[in-house]
């Protein structure tokens, strides 16, 4: 059974919000801090949704509202990612319009008399719709966000593995920094698919800029060595510094088996 005492505030505070939406949006622009003003263009289509949305939740009840907030969230992040902004600025604008939509339902129903339930009801169910606000915003930023580190890592892994054809027949992998698990496995995968793609014969991997060389990295070296033997590439190491050298050697790392270089310079030398 429907309550018409219920519809009939709740029906009346919706529109007592949406007709002060204009005011709301101002009030919020004088709490916003200078700093923002640049953006405020942007914000201004988030305030009218996000207004909307509480608005119509006192009104339509949960689900619907629920609804709505999940599309929005993904729309506010959208902005928020394209303009480089923090997450901070759109949790400030749910928080702030909680407030001042909060002021809005507690005169209304003061106006309408309402009993201590009805008033704990109406305010515990807009406090689930601006909590539900905040997990969306977060939830969607959290996962953009990870998206782009995610795709910027994936792009600098690729570009910090490059080779470099020189000659028809040779080409050059210059390593720079240090080789994690992930990495020697891009060196692997990087080594074989330009080798075959280039058509080389000799690939000269160059370690100066390699501060550390443990047993995995070692390891990882020498089965990139191995693996490009197997389709016909040979392999030269230059650029192995004194102390990396002494480790190696440590490890008991035998590299008798593959040509070594004190340079680059002296590696491409054999071949130009």
């Amino acid at each position: 059974m429907i309550d018409q005492g219920k519809q009939t505030y709740t029906k009346a505070i919706c529109e007592k919000i949406m007709s002060q939406k204009q005011e709301l949006i101002v009030q919020k622009d004088n709490l916003r801090l200078s700093q923002y003003r640049n953006i405020e263009s942007q914000l201004q289509s988030w305030r009218e949704n996000i207004i909307d949305i509480y608005a119509k939740s006192i009104e339509s009840g949960l689900e619907p509202a629920f609804q709505q907030l999940q599309e929005w969230g993904s729309e506010a992040v959208d902005t928020l990612v394209n303009f480089n902004l923090p997450l901070e600025i759109a949790l400030d604008e749910v928080r702030d319009y909680r407030n001042l939509i909060g002021h809005i339902i507690k005169e209304e129903a003061s106006a309408y008399n309402l009993s201590f339930d009805q008033f704990y009801d109406l305010l515990s169910d807009f406090d689930a719709v601006v909590d539900r606000a905040v997990h969306w915003l977060s939830m969607s930023y959290t996962r953009r966000f990870f998206t782009r580190i995610n795709a910027a890592e994936a792009t600098a892994l690729e570009l910090s593995i490059p080779v470099i054809k020189i000659t028809n027949q040779v080409g050059i992998l210059p390593l720079i920094g240090d080789i994690d698990t992930e990495r020697a496995q891009e060196l692997m995968d990087k080594a074989l698919s330009k080798g075959n793609e280039l058509s080389l014969e000799y690939l000269v991997i160059d370690l100066s800029g390699v501060p550390i060389i443990d047993t995995m990295v070692a390891d990882r070296i020498f089965k990139v060595v191995d693996a490009l033997s197997l389709i016909g590439i040979k392999t030269i190491l230059s650029g192995i510094r004194p102390e990396i050298a002494q480790t190696m050697t440590h490890l008991g790392i035998d590299s008798s088996r593959i040509p070594v270089t004190s340079s680059l310079h002296i590696a491409l030398e054999k071949f130009l």
